[in-house]
């Protein structure tokens, strides 16, 4: 399948207007924002021939001269979006001091330069988003966007109604109380249970540590879905781009986000349907599991 690209010009005009610094960097593939940043400060970047150790700095790309260790910025790159299954004990960034296997290490064949929007930890596995689109990378993490995330998880033993009623009221963890979450019953055995559970925070490791705080620790955790992308049949290691449906709508599920807040109201939130307690749903991602020991 062809890559889905966009132009940048549907979201910035740049013969009418400035834009940072670390902004342009990043938007020619040679490093995310947060890395232009850290060469900025390095005294790495020039502009006009004067080195710049200032964040925040505005340039005009059409007329400003732009070196990076000396080396003129290329052209824009076009946005890219790709969903990669990232395998369990890999590093969710592109590269590692210790010398582990990162995702860079499965974009076989991708041509641009794309990052992670977010982590996952080393032993968890699922969806894992890689942009150029810096902006809609940053909205998609920000919590007051309240994008959702949805994680099949294995945890310690089977967990009673109450306690699935306190993660969705939300919980008390050290750095405060988590916003309300839906948790699904998904499969149960003797001694360990599989839920679902959806969340519109980013903390870090936030899941392990709500169910932690209720007495069931997290053996296996993958996400199967961010806001409208869904992980399906993807094979741990596979990557795929968007296609053209679902890249529209993870740019119409940002604008929207970002819009509500600039009218000061709160993102709207789709209504779920209850879950029922009484029995439990065997989600799609596990009944390949039919018969191995819980």
């Amino acid at each position: 399948m062809a890559p889905v690209l966009a132009s940048r010009a549907h979201k910035i005009d740049l013969r009418d207007m400035e834009i940072r610094l670390q902004k342009l960097i990043a938007g020619t593939g040679l490093a995310s924002r947060r890395k232009a940043e850290e060469l900025i400060a390095a005294g790495r970047v020039a502009v006009n021939g004067k080195v710049v150790a200032e964040q925040g700095m505005k340039v005009d790309p059409d007329r400003d001269h732009v070196k990076v260790d000396g080396k003129h910025l290329s052209g824009a790159q076009p946005f890219v979006y790709l969903v990669l299954n990232k395998p369990k004990h890999v590093m969710s960034t592109l590269d590692d001091p210790g010398g582990r296997t990162t995702v860079k290490d499965y974009l076989h064949g991708v041509s641009v330069r794309v990052f992670p929007v977010g982590r996952l930890d080393f032993d968890s596995e699922g969806l894992m988003l890689l942009t150029n689109n810096g902006d809609l990378a940053q909205a998609l993490l920000h919590p007051r966007y309240h994008v959702p995330k949805t994680y099949l998880i294995k945890v310690k033993g089977v967990l009673p109604d109450e306690e699935i009623k306190q993660l969705e009221r939300g919980v008390e963890l050290e750095d405060g109380m988590t916003s309300p979450a839906q948790v699904k019953k998904v499969r149960k055995a003797e001694q360990n249970s599989w839920l679902e559970i959806t969340i519109r925070e980013g903390r870090k490791h936030q899941v392990k540590r709500m169910f932690e705080s209720v007495g069931h620790p997290v053996i296996k955790l993958m996400r199967i879905r961010m806001g409208p992308l869904s992980l399906g049949d993807l094979a741990p290691g596979e990557f795929r781009f968007l296609t053209d449906r679902e890249a529209n709508a993870l740019r119409e599920l940002v604008d929207q986000r970002v819009a509500s807040i600039e009218r000061g109201e709160e993102p709207v939130r789709r209504q779920r349907k209850p879950v029922r307690r009484a029995g439990w749903a065997r989600s799609s991602k596990i009944k390949k599991s039919r018969g191995r020991a819980a």
